[in-house]
């Protein structure tokens, strides 16, 4: 098996390939400029290493591993044009560097070109992976749907927002290393155990992206720091603030997450305090390494080597202490 870092070069490589640029020049270049942001490739490599880790050459999950990556950067231009933001990974996001109908058609060109990437497959492999594709894409969007009508209600639950997180993050995670499987001709029990691993490993990402997005550094996160807080999203870390709280700052919490401050860096500021404060921010990282234990819990189901195992061990370990 190759290094995280190789199987990243390889991929970048495949992509750099796959995105030059074409006709009609305003439909590609922002799709091109979008695609080739500095990132981590995370469910991408993930594919690959999986197709190894069941004996089978990364090189044939290259077109799968794509597919999640061209996919995974559509619904980010979606996202980002949902929630109007200025970055990302530090650049500028496509609807500001263009405009907004522009972010839409080429959102919508990622989203094709995602699926025709497994026409590069046998029958048998093709139709297993489009559908497994298919119902985590409408997934992907019910989770989004969830994320948008949170901000607007005060009865959000925790069980809500696990279920949002797992729709709009985790699941692609776990299809991702599902996908590897698939490609590698894995058992169907093998196929699910590996879902789990990525799906709860997804939960406890998406977990540490939330913390991150209050408390990381705005110089390596690559996206702007307050933004869940300006967008008045329920994450956990407000979730739990708000039940660890007094009634007077429970109050106060509901009161600033219920419009929209001219002066964000306040807001934010005043939020945090409240996260500390309240042992929030505590309980969110025992729940990040939580999901991520409930992951290395399922490497004992596969029947893979011990060394196999312990790649995987050390990728969820090495994921989840990020500062980025």
């Amino acid at each position: 098996m190759l290094s995280i870092e190789a199987y990243r070069k390889e991929f970048v490589d495949y992509l750099n390939w796959f995105t030059t640029l074409k006709e009609p020049k305003n439909l590609y270049e922002p799709l091109q400029y979008f695609l080739r942001l500095e990132g981590k490739r995370l469910r991408p490599v993930l594919t690959l290493m999986t197709t190894e880790i069941f004996d089978v050459d990364y090189l044939k999950a290259l077109n799968a591993a794509l597919a999640v990556e061209v996919f995974h950067n559509f619904s980010l231009i979606h996202d980002d044009i949902m929630d109007d933001a200025p970055l990302r990974r530090g650049k500028e996001t496509v609807h500001e560097k263009w405009d907004i109908n522009t972010g839409i058609l080429s959102g919508d060109a990622m989203l094709i070109m995602a699926y025709r990437l497994f026409e590069n497959y046998e029958a048998d492999t093709f139709q297993s992976l489009a559908k497994l594709f298919s119902k985590t894409a409408l997934q992907v969007c019910e989770g989004q749907q969830y994320d948008i009508d949170f901000e607007t209600r005060d009865d959000v639950t925790i069980p809500e927002y696990l279920k949002m997180i797992e729709y709009k993050t985790a699941v692609l995670i776990g299809t991702a290393m599902q996908m590897g499987a698939i490609v590698a001709n894995a058992s169907e029990t093998e196929q699910i155990c590996i879902y789990e691993y990525g799906k709860n490993l997804g939960i406890a990402f998406q977990l540490l992206d939330d913390y991150l997005d209050a408390f990381g550094d705005p110089e390596t996160f690559g996206k702007q720091v307050g933004g869940d807080i300006i967008e008045n999203k329920k994450t956990y870390l407000y979730l739990k603030a708000l039940e660890f709280s007094s009634d007077e700052n429970k109050k106060e919490l509901i009161r600033l997450f219920s419009f929209s401050s001219g002066d964000n860096k306040a807001k934010i500021e005043t939020v945090k305090q409240f996260f500390v404060s309240s042992g929030s921010v505590k309980e969110t990282k025992t729940q990040i390494q939580n999901y991520t234990n409930k992951a290395l819990s399922v490497l004992q189901h596969l029947n893979i080597s011990e060394e196999k195992k312990a790649v995987l061990k050390q990728f969820g370990e090495d994921l989840m202490s990020r500062n980025v």
